[in-house]
C-alpha cells in the first residue's frame, strides 16, 4: 500500500511538438497531421527498415544507424555551383566511420561533436556512408533502434514511417524517440473485462510494441491490439445505429395470416423453393411482423431466386393492402425485374408498374396518381422512384437491388418515402419507416459483409435451383484458340442457341488501324470496344448469322427494342458491354465470350457467367486473356461465387469491391482485411456483448471507449441507418 503510484497525465498528449515553427520541417509535419505529441504517438509506422552497427554495415545497402559525432567539418567541391560537403567522423559501440552530407554546408556548425545522430543511407565501396536523411538521436544508442541487442554481424530492425516533403522517416523516428516516455500517458481506451478476456496488451503498451519493436512477435502483437479496438468501434456503430433505427422509426406490422403470399407459393410459383430460399423466406416473414422496420441483404449465387424471395416479401405487404417498391440501378435492370415479376406472378391478380426517367409522361402522371391513391400496390422503377413528385399511400416494403450502386442520400430519399404512409403503431414521434430488403446479386464473403455491411442482417443463398447447368470456363489465348472460339460460337448458334459478345468499351479509344488479332502496331493488345466488334464480327466471323448491339450509351427505347430481339431469340448474338452483367435472363443464351477479360474483376466476371446455363443445354464461358492471369485461372477452376468473391478480396483490398454504405465510415487504417477475418468475429463478439450490456457506453468501464467511438465517428455516429 506504501508502494508510489503514477497516475496517467493525457493532458501531455496535447502537448505541441517542440520543433522550430518555420522551416520545411513544421510544414511538414503540419501537412502530416502531426502537431501534437498524441498526433505523432498515433502516427504508425507501416513498414520496417533495417537497423544496423556501424560494423554491421554492407556495401549498396540502405540502413539506418545511430551514431555519435567524434569530429566534423566541411569541405570545398571543386565543380563550380556545388556546395561544400560536410563530412564527419562518426561512431558506435561497434566501430568508426566517416559519414557524408550533401549540399548542407550549415550542418558543421550545427552537429558539434558530442552529438547524437540517427542517419538513413548507403554506404559505398570506399566505405563511406552517404546520408539520405539525418536526425537528432537523443539519448539514443543502437539498442534503442533495433529489436534486439545487435551485434557487428547481426541486423536489427527499425520503424519506417510514412512522411511528406520536408520530414522524412527518420525525423518522424527521432521525434517520436523524444517522447517515448509519454507512452505511459496514453489513456486505456478498453475495460479490463475486455482486455483480459482478449489477450490484449494496453494501449500504450500496443503503441509502444509499433514505435519500439523487441521482435517481430511483439510488433504484431501490439498491432492487434490497435486493430481489434479500430474493429469493435466500427462494429458498434453499426449496433448503434441498427439501435437508433429501431427507437426512431416504426413500420407496418405485416402479421395478419398469409393469403395471396402463401396461394402464390403454393399455385402459381412454377418451381419448388430451394432450402435457402425457404429459410429466407421463413426468416423473412417472421421480421415483417415486428413493428421494428425490417434492415435485412440478400445476397447470394447467380441465378440462386433472390427476386422470389423478394417477391414474397412485397406480396406480404400488397395482401396487407400496402405497397411495395422495387429499385434498381438501371432501366435495363428494372425492366428485367419487371418482367420477371410479371412471369412469376402469373394470373394473381396484383396491380404492378414500371417507372422509369423513359416512362412517357402521360403513363408517368396515372402511376404517380394511382400511387399516391393507394390503387398501385406494387411498383418497379429506377431512381425515378425517389424523385420529389412521387408519392406514396402506405410504402410498406422497400426492396434496393444492387444496393452499393445507390449513394447514402439516394437510399435515404427512398426511406422518407415511408414517412408518406398512415397508419401503423410504434413509440410516439417515431417516423413511420418500410421493411427494406436489400439485394446483391455479388456474392459478399462474410468478413465484408461484417466489415461494410455489420448493421444488417443477412441472408444467403447458396443452393441453384434445379435445372441449372453446370457451365464449362477456359481461358482462350491466341489466334488458333481464338478461331475455334468463334467455331463454337459459330455451332452453337447454328443449333439455334444464343451467344453473348462482352466488350470492356462501348467505342474505341484511338481508332488506329487494327486486325482480327486486336494486336496494335506496337504489339501492346488493344482493348475491344463493342462498337467495333459487333460490326467486325457481322462482317467477318459471324457472318451470317443475326446480331444485336446493347451498351450504356444507347438510348432506353433502342436498348429495350435490342433486349427484346434478342429475348425473343430474332437475334443469334447479343454483342455489349457490361451493362447485361445483371439481371438479364434468356434461358437459350449457352456461349459468353469475354474479350479482354483480365480486366474485369471477379465479381463481374462471375456475374457476366450466370447470364448463361439457365436452360437445359451445355454452355461455355469463353475467357478471352493470358492464361497466367491469376483471376481468369480463378474462374477456371471455381463455380462458387463466394469462393470467387474472397479470392477477390485477396487480390484487391476490402474497400475496393464495394463501395463504403455509411457516409462517415473511414477505411481500416490498421486491421487488414481479409487476413483480420479471425480479429474481426472476435470484435464482432465483443461488440455485441458491450452492446447489450451498456448501449451508450455509459458505464465507467466504457467512459473511455465512448470518447473514443465519439473521437473516431463524430457526431453521426449515432445518427439512425436508413434504407
Amino acid at each position: 500500500m506504501e508502494a508510489p503510484v503514477r497516475w496517467p497525465r493525457p493532458s501531455r498528449l496535447g502537448a505541441p511538438l517542440e520543433v522550430p515553427q518555420a522551416g520545411k520541417l513544421a510544414e511538414g509535419l503540419r501537412a502530416l497531421g502531426l502537431t501534437s505529441v498524441g498526433a505523432l504517438l498515433e502516427h504508425l509506422p507501416r513498414d520496417i527498415r533495417e537497423a544496423r552497427t556501424v560494423a554491421a554495415l554492407k556495401v549498396g545497402e540502405q540502413a539506418t544507424v545511430a551514431v555519435q559525432v567524434r569530429k566534423i567539418g566541411a569541405r570545398a567541391v571543386r565543380r563550380r555551383g556545388m556546395k561544400p560537403l560536410v563530412e564527419a567522423t562518426v561512431f558506435d559501440g561497434t566501430g568508426s566511420m566517416r559519414a557524408t552530407f550533401f549540399k548542407q554546408p550549415w550542418l558543421a556548425q550545427r552537429y558539434e561533436p558530442g552529438t547524437r545522430l540517427v542517419l538513413h543511407g548507403k554506404t559505398t565501396e570506399r566505405g563511406t556512408f552517404n546520408v539520405a536523411h539525418h536526425a537528432l538521436g537523443g539519448d539514443w544508442n543502437a539498442s534503442h533502434l533495433t529489436n534486439a541487442h545487435p551485434t557487428p554481424d547481426t541486423p536489427g530492425e527499425i520503424a519506417h514511417y510514412p512522411a511528406t516533403e520536408g520530414v522524412s522517416s527518420t525525423q518522424i523516428l527521432a521525434l517520436v524517440q523524444g517522447v517515448r516516455d509519454v507512452l505511459r500517458d496514453v489513456p486505456e481506451t478498453l475495460g479490463a473485462a475486455t482486455r483480459m478476456s482478449e489477450g490484449l496488451p494496453d494501449r500504450g503498451g500496443a503503441l509502444a510494441a509499433m514505435h519500439f519493436p523487441r521482435d517481430a512477435q511483439d510488433r504484431e502483437k501490439g498491432r492487434e491490439r490497435l486493430a481489434f479496438e479500430e474493429l469493435l468501434l466500427t462494429q458498434l456503430v453499426f449496433m448503434r445505429r441498427r439501435e437508433r433505427r429501431g427507437q426512431s422509426t416504426r413500420a407496418h406490422r405485416l402479421n395478419e395470416p398469409p393469403g395471396l403470399s402463401e396461394r402464390w407459393l403454393k399455385e402459381s410459383l412454377p418451381f419448388t423453393l430451394t432450402g435457402d430460399q425457404r429459410r429466407a423466406v421463413e426468416t423473412i416473414g417472421k421480421e415483417l411482423e415486428s413493428i421494428r422496420p425490417m434492415q435485412r441483404l440478400l445476397m447470394g449465387e447467380v441465378g440462386s431466386g433472390k427476386t422470389v424471395v423478394a417477391l414474397y416479401a412485397m406480396l406480404r405487404a400488397v395482401e396487407h393492402g400496402l405497397q411495395a417498391a422495387l429499385m434498381a440501378p438501371t432501366e435495363t435492370l428494372a425492366e428485367q425485374h419487371f418482367a420477371t415479376l410479371q412471369q412469376l406472378l402469373g394470373a394473381e391478380p396484383v396491380p404492378a408498374a414500371l417507372l422509369s426517367g423513359s416512362t412517357p409522361v402521360r403513363r408517368r402522371t396515372d402511376i404517380l396518381g394511382k400511387l399516391e391513391s393507394g390503387e398501385l400496390g406494387l411498383i418497379v422503377g429506377t431512381h425515378a422512384l425517389i424523385e420529389p413528385d412521387v408519392r406514396f399511400r402506405a410504402l410498406a416494403v422497400a426492396v434496393v437491388d444492387e444496393q452499393h450502386r445507390f449513394g447514402v442520400r439516394q437510399r435515404a430519399a427512398l426511406d422518407e418515402k415511408g414517412s408518406q404512409a398512415t397508419g401503423g403503431e410504434g413509440p410516439i414521434g417515431a417516423r413511420p419507416a418500410p421493411h427494406v430488403l436489400h439485394m446483391t446479386a455479388t456474392p459478399i464473403p462474410r468478413t465484408l459483409a461484417l466489415a461494410r455491411y455489420g448493421d444488417l442482417d443477412v441472408s444467403m443463398l447458396r443452393e441453384l435451383p434445379r435445372g441449372r447447368q453446370a457451365i464449362q470456363t477456359r481461358i482462350v489465348a491466341g489466334e488458333q484458340a481464338r478461331a475455334r472460339a468463334y467455331e463454337e460460337v459459330r455451332e452453337q448458334c447454328g443449333e439455334g442457341r444464343q451467344a453473348f459478345v462482352v466488350c470492356p468499351l462501348v467505342e474505341e479509344a484511338d481508332p488506329a488501324d487494327r486486325g482480327s488479332s486486336g494486336v496494335g502496331a506496337g504489339g501492346e493488345v488493344e482493348l475491344r470496344a463493342a462498337r467495333a466488334e459487333y460490326e467486325r464480327l457481322a462482317k467477318g466471323e459471324l457472318k451470317g448469322f443475326e446480331l444485336e448491339l446493347l451498351h450504356g450509351g444507347m438510348r432506353s427505347r433502342e436498348k429495350q427494342d435490342a433486349m427484346a430481339r434478342f429475348a425473343s431469340g430474332k437475334a443469334d448474338v447479343l454483342v455489349a458491354t457490361t451493362v447485361i452483367e445483371v439481371g438479364i435472363d434468356v434461358a437459350n443464351a449457352t456461349v459468353m465470350l469475354v474479350e479482354n477479360a483480365e480486366r474485369f474483376g471477379l465479381s463481374q466476371l462471375h456475374q457476366l457467367r450466370g447470364r448463361i446455363g439457365r436452360g437445359e443445354h451445355r454452355s461455355s464461358c469463353l475467357l478471352m486473356g493470358p492464361p497466367g492471369a491469376r483471376r481468369l485461372r480463378a474462374m477456371v477452376e471455381h463455380s462458387d461465387g463466394f469462393r470467387l468473391a474472397e479470392i477477390d478480396l485477396e487480390l484487391r483490398s476490402e474497400g475496393e469491391l464495394v463501395g463504403t454504405r455509411q457516409s462517415g465510415l473511414r477505411q481500416f487504417e490498421i486491421a487488414c482485411l481479409p487476413q483480420d477475418a479471425a480479429l474481426l468475429e472476435r470484435a464482432r463478439a465483443r461488440a455485441e456483448v458491450i452492446a447489450a450490456t451498456d448501449p451508450g457506453l455509459e458505464a465507467p468501464e466504457h467512459a473511455l471507449l465512448g470518447e473514443a467511438f465519439e473521437h473516431a465517428f463524430g457526431a453521426g455516429a449515432s445518427e439512425p441507418i436508413s434504407a
